[in-house]
C-alpha cells in the first residue's frame, strides 16, 4: 500500500487569507445572481413591450379596416369599400373567410396585390386559422421571404346579428416590420450583458476590499502575536545562553558559588525586565495599554545602561561573554549633558540597551574589543557610535527592519529601538561615524535643558 502524503497544515495567516478569498467570492456570486435576475427581467420586459406596441398599432389598423367591410343583401362579404378607401398593400392587409370546408379553415377573400412586406401564404393562413379557431386576436413573430423579422396580427370578425355560439365570419390579417424593434432589443441585451459583467467585476473588487477590511484586525492580531514570539525569542536568547553557560561553569567547579548565585540573580532580574518589556510592548501595539509618559533623565538612563553592560562583560567568563555577543575588554564611554525627555522609562531603557548591545556585538573588528561612545545632548538626542567596520551597504537601506542588524545577521534589537522612537514621536537614524564605524542617533521629545556632565566607563 502506497502511503499518501497529507498536505501541510495551513498557518493561521493563511487561513485568514483563505477566508478573505471565500468572502470575496461569495460577495461576487451573490451580486452576480442578483444582477443576472434583474437583467433577465429587464430583457423580458423590453421584449414584451415592443411586441405590445406593434400589436396595439396593428389592432387599431385592423379595427378601422373592419368598419369598412360590408355585407350584401345575400349575406356575402363585400370588400369593395375597403379596397377603395384604403390601400391594402402597405401595411399588407389580407381578408380571410371562414366558410365551408373543415371547421375553422379560412380561405383568402382578398390579398394585397403588391405588399410591402411579403411573407409565405402559409404564414398568413396559419395565424388566421389560430385566430378563427380561438375567436380571439392572435399575434406571432415570423419572417418575410427575405428573412426580415415581422410581427403578424390576426383579428377575427363576426357577421351582423350573429348567434352567441356562432363562429367568426372571417379574419383580418396584417403585419408590421419588426426589424427596428428587434435591433433595438438586441442592443439593449448587449448593453445589459456588458453592464452586468462590469458590475460583477466591480462588486468583486468592492467585496475584496471590504473583506480585507473585515479580516484586517485578525491579521494585525496574528502579526502582533508573531512579533511578540520573535521578540521574546530574540531578547531571551542571550540571557538564557549566559545562564546555561554559568550553570555549566558552576557544575565544573570553576567559579565560586556565591559569585554564581549573584550573577544568576542578575540574569534572572534582567530576564524579568525583558519579559515585562515584551508584554508592555505587546499591550501597547494591541491598543490595550497606553504609554507611561513622564519626564525622565535620558543621561542617567544612558549611564545606567552603559554601567550594566560593562559590568556584565567584565563579570562573564570567556565562553559566557562570547555567547552574549561581548568580549572582555570592551570600553564604553558616556559623554552626557543633563537632558530631560518625556517618555516611557522602561521602553527608552530598552531602546538604549539595544543600541549599545548592537554596538558591542557588531561594532568592532573580529578578535578586537569594542570602543563605544555614547553622547547625550540637552535637546534629547542620544548618539551611540562605535569604531567598527561601519554599516554594510547591502543592509543600510533596511537596517531597522525586523531581523536585521549592523552586521547583516538576524536580530530585532534595532527594529525595536526604531519602534520605541516612533511611538514617542521621535526618530532613529543610522549614519557613518567620525571614526569610520556606525553611528545611531536617537531623538526623543525634550522636556527641559540642563547643564552638561561627562562620565567614562572603562571595560
Amino acid at each position: 500500500m502506497i502511503p499518501t502524503r497529507r498536505p501541510a497544515p495551513l498557518t493561521p495567516t493563511a487561513r485568514v487569507l483563505r477566508l478573505r478569498r471565500r468572502i470575496s467570492l461569495l460577495f461576487a456570486l451573490t451580486s452576480a445572481a442578483g444582477l443576472v435576475a434583474m437583467a433577465v427581467f429587464a430583457v423580458r420586459a423590453d421584449s414584451v413591450r415592443w411586441r405590445e406596441r406593434l400589436d396595439h398599432a396593428m389592432d387599431a389598423e385592423t379595427s378601422w379596416a373592419l368598419g369598412l367591410l360590408e355585407t350584401d343583401e345575400r349575406g356575402r362579404l363585400d370588400t369593395g369599400v375597403l379596397t377603395d378607401t384604403i390601400g391594402t398593400d402597405c401595411p399588407p392587409l389580407t381578408v380571410l373567410l371562414v366558410t365551408g370546408g373543415p371547421p375553422g379553415e379560412p380561405t383568402v377573400r382578398h390579398a394585397p396585390a403588391r405588399p410591402c412586406l411579403e411573407v409565405s401564404p402559409r404564414v398568413v393562413l396559419d395565424v388566421g386559422r389560430a385566430a378563427a379557431r380561438s375567436g380571439e386576436t392572435r399575434a406571432a413573430d415570423r419572417h418575410t421571404t427575405d428573412g426580415e423579422p415581422v410581427r403578424v396580427f390576426a383579428l377575427p370578425f363576426y357577421p351582423p346579428e350573429a348567434a352567441p355560439d356562432a363562429g367568426p365570419q372571417g379574419v383580418l390579417v396584417t403585419m408590421a416590420d419588426a426589424s427596428a424593434e428587434r435591433d433595438e432589443h438586441r442592443r439593449l441585451v448587449w448593453v445589459v450583458t456588458g453592464g452586468c459583467a462590469l458590475l460583477v467585476l466591480l462588486s468583486g473588487a468592492v467585496g475584496h476590499v471590504l473583506s480585507g477590511r473585515a479580516v484586517r484586525p485578525a491579521l494585525s492580531a496574528l502579526g502582533r502575536q508573531e512579533a511578540f514570539l520573535a521578540d521574546a525569542a530574540h531578547d531571551l536568547r542571550t540571557p538564557v545562553a549566559s545562564l546555561r553557560t554559568l550553570a555549566e561553569t558552576a557544575l565544573r567547579g570553576e567559579t565560586d558559588s556565591a559569585d554564581v548565585h549573584r550573577r544568576t540573580l542578575r540574569l534572572a532580574d534582567g530576564m524579568g525586565r525583558l519579559v515585562d518589556g515584551l508584554l508592555t510592548r505587546a499591550r501597547l501595539m494591541s491598543g490595550t495599554a497606553s504609554l507611561t509618559r513622564r519626564p525622565l533623565r535620558l543621561d542617567q538612563i544612558a549611564e545606567v545602561v552603559a554601567e550594566e553592560a560593562t559590568d556584565e562583560a567584565a563579570g562573564e567568563t570567556g565562553d559566557a561573554a562570547r555567547l552574549a555577543g561581548h568580549r572582555p575588554g570592551h570600553r564604553v564611554r558616556v559623554e552626557a549633558e543633563e537632558a530631560v525627555v518625556v517618555a516611557d522609562p522602561d521602553l527608552v531603557r530598552r531602546a538604549v540597551g539595544n543600541l549599545l548591545g548592537n554596538a558591542l556585538a557588531h561594532g568592532h573588528a573580529p578578535g578586537e574589543p569594542a570602543d563605544v561612545l555614547i553622547t547625550v545632548t540637552r535637546d534629547g538626542t542620544l548618539t551611540v557610535e562605535d569604531a567598527g567596520p561601519g554599516l554594510p551597504p547591502e543592509v543600510a537601506g533596511a537596517l531597522f527592519e525586523r531581523f536585521r542588524s549592523g552586521s547583516g545577521s538576524t536580530g530585532l534589537g534595532l527594529s525595536i529601538a526604531a519602534w520605541v522612537a516612533h511611538v514617542h514621536g521621535g526618530t532613529l537614524a543610522a549614519e557613518r561615524g567620525a571614526r569610520g564605524g556606525a553611528r545611531f542617533v536617537l531623538r526623543l521629545p525634550a522636556a527641559d535643558r540642563h547643564r552638561g556632565v561627562s562620565r567614562r566607563f572603562p571595560g
